[in-house]
């Protein structure tokens, strides 16, 4: 699809649909003070006429989410592997981590009665949060810079450490399998209950990737035999 035919498509599409469908589209809406929720069945044209903002603009700030790839592939030179991983992983997790708990927070608060709303979920994601920052400060800071110097065969020991951490992280993304019945939405469920478990579920599969190619691809270059 071209990209005028793409934006005019946007256009008509309402946005309670997109909220639903595209991972970071909710804290875009609420930059613009767009309602996808109580007015989700409008066009996305419409609601931003009818709050005096420029159409224009809001479709170019979805598409940057819309064109960050799935699985981009890894390239092979380590330079370029890390970046890769910083752009496409860390700053990517940090962008959608807050909207993720915001939403969660708003659905555990309006649908606190319902048999299937996810109880503590935000709090879990709050702590997958605060670990994951904290995991990746230590490579940001310590081991990527130590990876590209030409003397980097003392980073058995770090790695060691980042895979432990890893373990912890996949025990965390696994909680979060358990506490929303793996994505599985209720009928009926609200814009923002979807666009939760959306963000959710695009996160889990984004941290397993991330953690791949750094147990399997990046860090077996530096461990030794």
């Amino acid at each position: 699809m071209n990209v005028q035919l793409q934006q005019a498509s946007m256009h008509l599409r309402t946005v309670g649909d997109i909220a639903a469908t595209l991972p970071g589209a909710t804290a875009i809406f609420r930059r613009f003070r767009l309602d996808f929720c109580c007015r989700g069945n409008v066009p996305l044209d419409e609601a931003a006429r009818a709050r005096g903002v420029d159409t224009a603009e809001v479709v170019r700030a979805l598409d940057g989410l819309a064109s960050v790839p799935e699985a981009a592939p890894a390239p092979q030179d380590t330079a370029l592997l890390i970046h890769h991983i910083l752009s496409r992983y860390h700053d990517v997790h940090r962008r959608e981590l807050p909207e993720l708990i915001r939403l969660s927070r708003k659905v555990e608060s309006v649908h606190a009665d319902h048999p299937r709303v996810p109880h503590g979920l935000a709090d879990a994601l709050t702590e997958v949060q605060a670990e994951l920052e904290a995991h990746m400060c230590k490579e940001e800071t310590i081991l990527f810079p130590a990876m590209q110097q030409p003397l980097a065969d003392w980073l058995s020991g770090p790695i060691a450490q980042m895979r432990h951490e890893h373990n912890d992280h996949g025990a965390q993304l696994r909680r979060l399998e358990e506490l929303t019945g793996d994505f599985e939405l209720p009928e009926g469920a609200c814009r923002s209950w979807q666009a939760l478990y959306l963000g959710a579920a695009k996160l889990v599969h984004d941290l397993m990737e991330h953690i791949h190619l750094e147990n399997n691809v990046l860090f077996p270059r530096y461990e030794q035999p």
